[in-house]
């Protein structure tokens, strides 16, 4: 059983890089129709909730996606190490470099996307995400550890 659930860990991480590159492989126009069409939707509930028109919204969600995706990358690397048995210490350390990894051959796929550019500025935010995505993991798997401990006891 134990065997099955680290191939589906992985499995997750892999399809999560192929929806990834996926998205990547998007000719600029669609990208960023797509985004417009995210923003649009966001931008109506944002309008409601605070009652002001948000100007400039497309920007901010391309570059929150960015972060989204990687976040959600690094969540998934880390399971996935964690139940291939990979210590703490250096789970956070191989986590980090695959999506590292991953992000920058992303922003080198895109130099050959039309109208898509890579660029270094998403690589950092893709890597601020992961790097937010694991520390998330370790808070949750620590506070699960404590509150198993304290139902031991």
């Amino acid at each position: 059983m134990k065997k099955v659930v680290g191939v589906l860990s992985w499995a997750a991480v892999f399809l999560w890089m192929l929806l990834i590159f996926k998205l990547s492989s998007q000719a600029a126009v669609q990208s960023n129709g797509l985004s417009l069409g995210i923003t649009y939707w966001l931008q109506k509930i944002m309008e409601k909730i605070i009652n002001m028109e948000v100007s400039g919204f497309n920007h901010i969600v391309r570059k929150g996606a960015h972060f989204t995706a990687y976040l959600i990358l690094g969540i998934l690397s880390s399971n996935a190490l964690r139940i291939s048995g990979i210590s703490k210490g250096k789970r956070f350390v191989l986590a980090l470099g695959i999506c590292v990894l991953y992000a920058i051959s992303d922003e080198i796929h895109q130099l050959f996307i039309a109208g898509r550019s890579g660029q270094a500025t998403d690589v950092m935010l893709d890597s601020l995400g992961a790097a937010t995505g694991l520390g998330i993991f370790m808070l949750m798997e620590n506070r699960l550890k404590k509150r198993n401990l304290k139902k031991v006891t």
